[in-house]
Order: C-alpha cells, then sequence, then structure tokens
C-alpha cells in the first residue's frame, strides 16, 4: 500500500490518533492545522486523498473544499464532521467532498473509507489503457481519469467521473439508485438517493446541450437512471 494523505484538522489529539493509524496503515502523510494552511498545500503539492475537517480556524472545510475544486484540483476529500455540527452531506457531495464520517469515528473506520476510495480510483486507472468510450460528441479515457464533450476537456470530480464512466458502461441499461450508490460510493449511505441525483444533475450540468431535455442521461420515472446514445435517434 503506498500513497501520500494530508490531514488537516485543528485538534492535536486527532491529528495524532490519524496520523498513527493511517502511517501504519502504509500511507505517508502531511497535517495541517487551519483551512488557510490546507489551502496552500494542498494547492501546491500532490496528495492522493486529504481527510478534511469540516469546523477549521480561518477557512472552514467546505471552503476550502469549495476552493479546491475551483482551481480543478481533484484530490479526493475525506470530510469530518463531528455529531452535533451542522452539516448537509449534500451539500458537502455538491461542493465537491467525495466521502464523510461523523465523529467520534474509529482509526479502523477512517483508513478504511481511504483505503476504500483510493481502490475505486486505481480500479479505474489499471483499465486498458488504449480504450475509449464514444457516445456521440462524449469521449471517455478511463485510464486518463478524462472526458470531454465536442472536444472540449470536462472537469470532473472523482466520484463525476466514476458515475459517468459506469452510466456508459451499461449503456441502454437502466440503473436504479441504489445500483449506482452501491458501485460508487460503495457503502450505506442509508438509502439518501438524493446524493445520486446531485451527482446526476452536476454531470448533465457538463455534458448536456440542454439540461431541462437531457439526451445522454435519462431519468426513467421510478426506477433511476440510464445513459442513452443521442446519435442513434439522429436521422441518416
Amino acid at each position: 500500500m503506498s500513497g501520500k494523505i494530508l490531514i488537516v484538522d485543528d485538534e492535536q489529539s486527532i491529528v495524532t490518533l490519524l496520523k498513527y493509524n493511517v502511517e501504519r496503515a502504509g500511507y505517508e502523510t502531511e497535517v495541517a492545522y487551519n483551512g488557510t494552511e490546507a489551502l496552500e498545500k494542498a494547492s501546491n503539492h500532490s496528495f492522493d486523498l486529504i481527510v478534511l475537517d469540516l469546523m477549521l480556524p480561518e477557512l472552514d472545510g467546505m471552503e476550502v473544499c469549495k476552493q479546491l475544486r475551483q482551481e480543478h484540483i481533484d484530490t479526493p476529500i475525506l470530510m469530518l464532521t463531528a455529531k452535533d455540527e451542522e452539516f448537509d452531506k449534500v451539500l458537502g457531495l455538491e461542493l465537491g467532498a467525495d466521502d464523510y464520517m461523523t465523529k467520534p469515528f474509529s482509526p479502523r473506520e477512517v483508513v478504511a473509507r481511504i483505503k476504500a476510495i483510493l481502490r475505486r480510483i486505481e480500479k479505474v486507472e489499471h483499465i486498458d489503457k488504449d480504450e475509449v468510450i464514444t457516445i456521440k460528441d462524449l469521449v471517455i479515457y478511463p485510464s486518463r481519469y478524462e472526458a470531454t464533450v465536442k472536444g472540449r476537456m470536462l472537469t470532473l470530480t472523482p466520484k463525476e467521473f466514476e458515475l459517468l464512466l459506469y452510466l456508459a458502461r451499461n449503456l441502454g441499461r437502466v440503473l436504479s439508485r441504489d445500483q449506482l450508490l452501491q458501485y460508487v460510493w460503495n457503502y450505506d449511505f442509508a438509502g439518501d438517493t438524493r446524493i445520486v441525483d446531485v451527482h446526476v444533475s452536476h454531470l448533465r450540468e457538463k455534458i448536456e446541450p440542454a439540461t431541462k431535455k437531457p439526451t445522454y442521461i435519462k431519468t426513467v420515472r421510478g426506477l433511476g437512471y440510464k445513459m442513452e446514445d443521442p446519435g442513434k435517434y439522429e436521422i441518416q
């Protein structure tokens, strides 16, 4: 196991606990104790994943997450939040977080979540380098974690890319929200399918010519979503 993890929390005891357990699992670590420091390190250094506390001095976790995504830094983010803190998980995921955990937590569970996130990314990165998926004007390059529409490079979070790729690989098949939750997020979100809807909405904004009349990602009422090829409906 290898990789470098940025741990961001203003509580020394939590940083020490996470650092010990993450390094014991075989990862390198770096730490930050406030949002400004976290943003600086994540913007100027390469990390495989960021463990990011919600409540931080100077800049909170939401703002750090938002600014990183605006800078097109797509490093996976695992958000930490205390039970008594107001945290809208859908908003957090809208801003680009990949996962979240509630304090108090088991260090073993944090490490398990880190491994699960990195495993999903590694699974995509080890795909046949020559594989290219083309659906009309949409072109997906799985091994490069990239996609284009009409030659324009899309800015996608890791979760958005994984969702897009899974839909594309199941072209024409109806996939339930629970199926998408299980495959893309890989753990129980207690049936909160809004997470899927939020990500589908984001994908539509990026790939559809008109979001109110989607041609790629269709909603199948009462069932879920399916990816279609708009080109097959064009008059030859």
